[in-house]
């Protein structure tokens, strides 16, 4: 199409909201025809967009949606979702195509188009918790209806009150009562507090439920319009290229760690030692020198053997370029008396060789960002711009920045209990005890030895992997099940055992179940056709004798 010349939309929606739409969708410098029927169109439009008003039955859009791609190719397909829905993400992302957008707004929609006029990929899918307030609330206890009944009544006597004084100006007598009624009111409202509030409204539960429904809308409706959509399905690629999925992932990571990450996967981490403004910085650095080790390994692109070697030579240096740009080069410290920098000692002291046994096979990573090779998707290959290998790659990408994050946190705390001054620089204050550093050490590792010697063979038995991932800035388990047969057969003698007692449950349960319910079943017989039919011989004898008895009495 020449430069300059008009590009022509065609809108497939209802009547209405189709006028609506044509008239307020504009891009910036270019001239945009939005045509509501085929007729009016004079060449091959330039996108497709279609409004959906009902997506009950997947499978049907899906296939209308391949018609429709085939039919208008290579015009691109942005696709209308409306703002309630009652599909998950994963069934919405089934709608491949290169535009997904959920409810947007004009200033979204408008940019969307432009993006995906261009060659690029957009998905906005809403957040689920807009349709909680939709749902049956559960029923109330009955800590929480005295909690809020007795709270409720309190309020509005302390309101009476306030009152009174703006009404009339009291006197001395008066007003000492007023102020002996609220101070009583004030207490009593302490003493409900105190009663009920730990057990039905924990600090920990009162923000968990201001995220959950109607206070995080508001919370999100104040810090920008955009926050709406699900980070995970928020999505934008100026291109479908493998560099453009990198820093689409790049991007994304640095806004989520931007102002830290809450612990939620119900383990104890060792960043939590690390103090805030160490963690974002050891979070962002790792993301820095990621992004250089994967610039080094574009050279590697036509050598698919080398990647892996590669990688994992580069781990140590990577973790040694992030420890060092948290840090600080020119920080110093002083240590047995000596003022000394505190990077090279702190380096000298950690070991950032170790190897994380739990990480992926780093080609999973390598291969769809360097050579823009398709990724395995629930069974699909998938090119590295689909959304749904998007999201896939910046799972493994994330699990590899926590576990990088953690191993590194662990030296840093050990190095602390080599060097005290180095912990109110590094550390939370807690830490600064001593007691409490050992402590903490000493939880890590027993954590560490029995997820080593007991979890891991489990683990590796049941094929499953342990992700850590981001879900609105907090970290959370996933396990991922793919085969570990290989490193099952690794294992050393004990945590054979392991596995091998878990097989021997496995092969025992169902014969211990077949005998219960054989003892169960030969217990019934004898209480019902044995010992019941005695019990009832002996009742009847007993009711004949006491009639015969009776009788002749």
């Amino acid at each position: 199409m020449a430069e300059g010349a008009s590009k022509q939309i065609l809108l497939l929606a209802p009547e209405l909201l189709g006028e609506s739409l044509a008239n307020q969708i504009k891009l910036p410098g270019q001239k945009v025809d939005v045509l509501l029927h085929i007729k009016g169109l004079t060449q091959n439009p330039s996108l497709v967009i279609w409004y959906l008003e009902n997506v009950e039955v997947p499978i049907a859009i899906q296939n209308e949606l391949r018609k429709l791609q085939d039919h208008w190719y290579p015009s691109p397909v942005l696709l209308l979702l409306p703002g309630e829905l009652s599909l998950n993400t994963n069934e919405l992302l089934q709608f491949n195509c290169p535009g997904l957008l959920q409810d947007p707004d004009l200033k979204t929609l408008n940019n969307s188009i432009k993006i995906v006029i261009e060659g690029g990929r957009v998905v906005r899918l809403k957040n689920q918790a807009q349709r909680v307030r939709s749902n049956p609330q559960p029923p109330m206890g009955l800590g929480q209806w005295l909690l809020l009944s007795g709270t409720q009544q309190i309020d509005n006597d302390l309101q009476r009150l306030k009152e009174l004084r703006e009404k009339q100006s009291p006197n001395i007598l008066t007003l000492l009562l007023l102020n002996g009624r609220e101070r009583e009111l004030k207490t009593a409202k302490a003493l409900i507090s105190i009663l009920w509030g730990p057990i039905r409204f924990s600090k920990q539960s009162l923000k968990q439920n201001s995220y959950s429904s109607i206070g995080k809308e508001l919370a999100t409706e104040a810090s920008g319009r955009s926050k709406k959509y699900i980070f995970g399905t928020s999505i934008d690629l100026k291109e479908k290229s493998s560099q453009a999925v990198w820093l689409a992932i790049r991007k994304r990571l640095e806004e989520t760690v931007e102002t830290g990450l809450i612990n939620s996967t119900g383990k104890l981490l060792a960043i939590e030692g690390i103090n805030e403004a160490r963690q974002v910085d050891l979070l962002k650095s790792l993301i820095k020198q990621l992004d250089n080790v994967l610039h080094k390994l574009s050279n590697f692109s036509e050598i698919d053997g080398s990647l892996n070697e590669t990688w994992l030579s580069l781990q140590q240096e990577l973790r040694q370029e992030a420890l060092r740009e948290m840090v600080g080069s020119y920080v110093r410290l002083p240590i047995s008396g000596e003022l000394i920098p505190v990077v090279e000692k702190l380096i000298d002291l950690c070991d950032l060789s170790t190897t994380d046994e739990e990480l992926p096979n780093s080609n999973l990573i390598l291969e769809p960002l360097l050579l823009s090779k398709p990724t395995l998707v629930d069974g699909q290959n998938l090119p590295p711009d689909d959304p749904r290998a998007l999201i896939h790659i910046e799972m493994l990408l994330v699990n590899w920045l926590i576990r990088s994050a953690e191993l590194i946190s662990s030296e840093v705390i050990a190095a602390c209990g080599l060097w005290p001054e180095l912990r109110t620089y590094l550390l939370q204050s807690k830490l600064i005890s001593t007691r409490e550093l050992e402590r903490l050490r000493n939880q890590l590792n027993s954590q560490n030895r029995w997820e080593n010697l007991i979890q891991r063979p489990i683990q590796l038995y049941e094929s499953k992997r342990l992700l850590f991932v981001l879900r609105e800035g907090h970290i959370e388990p996933k396990f991922l099940t793919e085969p570990r047969d290989y490193e099952l057969r690794q294992l050393g003698w004990w945590q054979q055992q392991v596995a091998l007692l878990v097989e021997a449950r496995d092969a025992i349960a169902p014969q211990l179940q077949t005998l219960v319910s054989r003892i169960g079943s030969l217990m019934v017989v004898l209480l019902t056709k044995v010992i019941g039919r005695s019990i009832g011989l002996i009742g009847r004898g007993i009711a004949q004798g006491m009639g015969r008895n009776l009788g002749r009495s």
